[in-house]
């Protein structure tokens, strides 16, 4: 062999003639006495397809998809659970209120409960003519407007039908000028709030002859 070929810094293989090959791995080109760029290695993945529309081909969902489907499902879980906090405080809030109606009409009841023997001597000074041109005729007028602010009703009149529901009777009597139960006399007025019966009115009924 000639002194270029020793010369030549490299590695030999052979070529398929069974002839040995160099190959130059000098960093300085021997003619023109450049530096010479290292070669780039081939990349042995390139001609792989790594595009998500590759990985959704095979069956695997793109990183960006899967992130999105997380996100979609904590977001309508969280949703869920606000809507679900949401009907619970309107529950309570309705079931406040009621109770809190509740309350105020039990004692509404018994205030006006208390006050019953109070409205009974007003009546009967009334009844009696006791009561008009009296310092205290005022003072009855502005309780029963108080008590009429919170539908505290006085019921219970002559001629009304006898309803036991409302009514109490005490004295029984027939008559023939009625055609069926009748209160002809009121004993005792009645008290109710709203629809609440606080005391049935007290009455004489009178019932049709048979």
């Amino acid at each position: 062999m000639s002194d270029d070929t020793h010369g030549a810094s490299g590695s030999g293989t052979p070529d398929p003639d069974g002839a040995p090959r160099f190959t130059d791995k000098r960093r300085l080109d021997p003619e023109t006495g450049e530096l010479r760029e290292p070669a780039t290695p081939a990349d042995p993945l390139a001609h792989l397809d790594f595009e998500p529309e590759a990985l959704t081909e095979v069956g695997e969902e793109p990183v960006e998809d899967t992130a999105l489907a997380l996100a979609e499902s904590l977001a309508a879980e969280r949703l869920d659970d606000l809507l679900r906090l949401q009907a619970e405080y309107v529950n309570y809030r309705k079931r406040v209120d009621r109770d809190r109606s509740v309350a105020r009409d039990q004692t509404v009841v018994q205030i006006a409960e208390a006050l019953i023997p109070v409205l009974d001597d007003i009546a009967l000074a009334r009844q009696h003519g006791e009561l008009a041109g009296s310092p205290f005729a005022s003072v009855a007028e502005k309780l029963e407007q108080v008590l009429a602010r919170f539908e505290v009703q006085r019921y219970g009149e002559v001629g009304e039908e006898f309803d036991p529901k409302v009514h109490e009777a005490l004295m029984h009597q027939h008559s023939a000028e009625v055609t069926g139960p009748t209160v002809v006399q009121v004993l005792q007025d009645g008290y109710k709030v709203g629809d609440r019966i606080v005391r049935a009115a007290r009455v004489a009924v009178a019932e049709p002859d048979a």
